[in-house]
C-alpha cells in the first residue's frame, strides 16, 4: 500500500485530501505522528510522498528545508500545495518530477464549497494524482470504491478472477491493479487479446513453440504462460477464443504444465490468471460458443466492471489520471473548468473511458496553456455532427458550382 505522509499546518482542506486518498487505498500518516521513536520505526521505511503546504515550507526554510524534511522521514517524492487565490489553478515540478508544486484553483481552496468526499474538486483530485503511483486506480463512485475493496482482497490470493464489463471500462486496468497488489507484482504481467491474435497462431503464442513446429518457425518460441512464470497472466476478451483451443486452455489451467507445439514435453506453469469479457457469458455457454466447464473453471471469483455513465463520480478522478499521462509535461497540466466539469459530468461516454480518454486528448490540443473550458470538450458525437456538416457543405458548394 502506498503510504502518504501529510503535514496539516496550513494545509486547508488536509483532512478532505486525506479522506480522498484513502478511497484511493493509500495509508495516511500525520506528520506529528512521526514525533515519537515508535512513529518512526513503524512508518519511515516505507512512506512514498510527503505533502504539505506553501505557508508550512515557508516557515521552514522554504524548498531546501522541505527537501531536508522528506530526507529525514526517508520519502521520495513532495507535493508543496499553495493556495494564491489570484495565480489560479498551476502545476510546476523540480528534480525530475520528485519535488511538485501544486497551486489550487480558487474555489478549489474554499472547503465549504467542498462535498464532503471532494468528488469533483479538480485540485484535490490532481493533488491525488500526483502523489499516487501511476499503477493506482482513480475511483470516487461508491459502488467502484467497492469494486476496487473487492480487487485488494482477491489480490491477496492466487485464484482465478473473470472481469465482466463493457468495452472501455478499464477491465485491463483492474486486473493490472490486482496484479500490482498481489504478492506476484514484481513477476511478470503479461496480456493477450484472444480477440486480436488468428485462431491458427493463438495456440503456439499461448503455449510456446519449437523450432521447425510449423512453416515460419525459425526458432523456438516459450509463449506467454511461460514468460508469465512466477506472475499474472491476463486473457483479454477469453470469449473469443476457439472451442478447439478452449480445451487445451482447460487442461492447462487444471494441470498447470503446457505442452508447446511440435513438443512432447510437458513444463510446469505458475501463473495467476485473469480473464476479460465484454459478453453475456451464460448466454455464450448455453449458445454452444463457449465451453461450460472451463467457463466455471475461469469464473472463480467474478468482478464487474460498468459503463462510465453509470459513475459519474469516477470522472473527475479518472480525468486527472489521463491528462497527467497526455500532458506534455508535469508542467503543462491545465486547469479544467468548472463549465468543462459540468459537460464531461453530463454526457453518457457511449465509448466509456477509452472515449473520455480521447476528448481530454483532443482538449489537450485545443485548449490555451493553462485551463481546459467547455469549448474545448469535443465529444464524439460533436465531431460527427462536424464532419457531417462539413460534408454537407462540400456536397451544397459542388452542387451549386455545377449548376
Amino acid at each position: 500500500m502506498t503510504k502518504i505522509i501529510i503535514e496539516k499546518s496550513g494545509l486547508a482542506g488536509a483532512d478532505q485530501l486525506a479522506a480522498y486518498l484513502e478511497k484511493r487505498l493509500a495509508e495516511i500518516i500525520w506528520r506529528d505522528e512521526l514525533a515519537t521513536e515508535s512513529g518512526e520505526n513503524k512508518f519511515l521505511q516505507h512512506s512514498s510522498a510527503f505533502v504539505c503546504s506553501r505557508h508550512f515550507a515557508d516557515e521552514h526554510g522554504g524548498v531546501s528545508g522541505v527537501i531536508e524534511i522528506a530526507r529525514s522521514i526517508k520519502t521520495g517524492r513532495v507535493l508543496i500545495i499553495g493556495q494564491d487565490r489570484d495565480a489560479g489553478f498551476s502545476v510546476t515540478s523540480e528534480m525530475k518530477g520528485n519535488l511538485m508544486h501544486l497551486n489550487m484553483a480558487a474555489g478549489d481552496t474554499d472547503t465549504t464549497k467542498l462535498v464532503p468526499d471532494c468528488v469533483n474538486n479538480y485540485s484535490l483530485q490532481m493533488a491525488a494524482s500526483l502523489l499516487l503511483d501511476d499503477d493506482h486506480v482513480a475511483v470516487s463512485d461508491a459502488r467502484s470504491l467497492e469494486l476496487m475493496a473487492l480487487a485488494r482482497r482477491v489480490s491477496k490470493t492466487d485464484v482465478t478472477v473473470f472481469i465482466n464489463g463493457p468495452t472501455g471500462t478499464g477491465k485491463e486496468v483492474l486486473a493490472k491493479f490486482i496484479h500490482h497488489q498481489s504478492g506476484r507484482a514484481q513477476a511478470p504481467f503479461v496480456a493477450v487479446n484472444c480477440a486480436a491474435i488468428p485462431e491458427n497462431m493463438l495456440e503456439a503464442i499461448l503455449f510456446g513453440h519449437e523450432k521447425g513446429a510449423f512453416t515460419g518457425a525459425s526458432t523456438a518460441n516459450k509463449g506467454i504462460f511461460r514468460a508469465a512464470d512466477g506472475g499474472t497472466l491476463l486473457l483479454d476478451e477469453i470469449s473469443e477464443m476457439p472451442l478447439g483451443l478452449q480445451a487445451k486452455l482447460l487442461r492447462a489451467l487444471q494441470e498447470r504444465k503446457v505442452t508447446p507445439l511440435g513438443s512432447q514435453r510437458e513444463i510446469d506453469v505458475d501463473v495467476r490468471v485473469v480473464a476479460t469479457t465484454n459478453r453475456n457469458m451464460l448466454g455464450e455457454v448455453k449458445e454452444g460458443r463457449f465451453r461450460e466447464d472451463l467457463f466455471y473453471r475461469l469464473n472463480v471469483f467474478p468482478l464487474v466492471s460498468r459503463h462510465l455513465h453509470e459513475r459519474i463520480d469516477d470522472i473527475v478522478a479518472i480525468s486527472t489520471i489521463l491528462l497527467k499521462r497526455h500532458a506534455a509535461s508535469l508542467d503543462a497540466i491545465p486547469a479544467l473548468a468548472d463549465d468543462a466539469i459540468e459537460l464531461l459530468l453530463n454526457y453518457r461516454w457511449p465509448g466509456n473511458v477509452r472515449e473520455l480518454e480521447n476528448v481530454l486528448q483532443r482538449a489537450l490540443v485545443l485548449c490555451s496553456d493553462t485551463r481546459i473550458t467547455a469549448g474545448d470538450i469535443m465529444v464524439d458525437g460533436m465531431v460527427n455532427e462536424q464532419l457531417t456538416s462539413s460534408r454537407m457543405m462540400q456536397a451544397d458548394s459542388q452542387q451549386f458550382l455545377s449548376a
